[in-house]
């Protein structure tokens, strides 16, 4: 029962990682109908600049967030504006080149500005220490993580259902030009979600960040396993996102666990086929068919 317990607590801190870069991803699509696949880079990014915050110059780790919160929000509002916004009617598949060249463009200023070495991102919590349960020890990141990451989807709720921001992003999602019509700024709106996406992206990297190491590739499998998770779930729907993400969590740790850690990662790929076989707008998505 304690393998049992142990691979529990380690799917839900997992999960609520590939949580977070779902609702990332869900965010932007929710907007734009596009997969932001630079969404990965743009956490790695905010992540190096926490790393180079705290190691070159000394910053408390807490003010370090905060001002990577910032910047990374700044950093999506500028590829937008940079990449998307000079694109004269582009194609759904046209905007997801876009977004692959943005990825390829940040992991190469990555690579250039802190190389390919693996660090350890510090963290004022201990991988090693923490709370016992029935016998099951449930350490100091693994309850950081889950926190966290509840904490932002929260907040993801507050600003969606009772701010003015989050009201016209739900409106610009439902019908861009009625939106515009209406007198909603709708490019204004759009910017405003690629740095929400960031902001939240960037959480999703600090929180992966002390679990694995910090290098250009770190966000290469959460990236993948976030969108299956959002696939799963849904990409439209935030609460779906979420979920797909502790769900998808809690398979791969089980199927690490009881089957083969060789094929734990095969596990987000299959699940992605299997939902886009069976139910192709997520679980917690009503699937509608366009007549023509």
């Amino acid at each position: 029962m304690g393998i049992f317990f142990d691979l529990i607590i380690g799917g839900f801190a997992i999960g609520a990682c590939y949580a977070l870069v779902a609702l990332s991803m869900v965010i932007i699509y929710k907007t734009s109908e596009v997969p932001n696949f630079a969404q990965g880079e743009m956490a790695m990014v905010a992540t190096f600049v926490a790393f180079s915050m705290i190691q070159s110059y000394g910053i408390g780790f807490w003010t370090t967030a905060a001002i990577t919160i910032v910047f990374s929000f700044l950093l999506g509002c500028a590829l937008e504006l940079a990449f998307l916004r000079p694109a004269k009617d582009p194609t759904v598949l046209g905007l997801i080149v876009i977004t692959l060249g943005a990825e390829m463009i940040l992991y190469g200023i990555a690579g250039w500005k802190w190389g390919a070495n693996q660090n350890p991102f510090p963290v004022p919590f201990s991988e090693y220490s923490g709370i016992m349960v029935s016998g099951v020890m449930i350490t100091e990141i693994n309850i950081w993580t889950f926190v966290t990451s509840v904490i932002m989807m929260f907040l993801l709720f507050l600003f969606f259902r009772y701010t003015k921001v989050g009201v016209a992003m739900k409106a610009v999602q439902q019908n861009a030009f009625a939106a515009r019509a209406m007198g909603i700024p709708t490019r204004r709106i759009l910017t405003f979600t690629w740095g929400l996406s960031s902001v939240t992206g960037a959480v999703a990297g600090m929180l992966i960040a002390p679990i694995a190491t910090l290098d250009p590739n770190m966000m290469l499998d959460p990236m993948m396993k976030g969108f299956a998770a959002a696939v799963l779930g849904g990409m439209t729907s935030l609460p779906g996102a979420a979920i797909g993400g502790y769900l998808l969590g809690l398979i791969e740790n089980f199927f690490g666990g009881y089957v083969s850690l060789e094929f734990k990662s095969v596990v987000a790929f299959a699940v992605i086929v299997l939902i886009l076989c069976v139910k192709p707008s997520g679980l917690f998505v009503k699937h509608y068919e366009k007549k023509v």
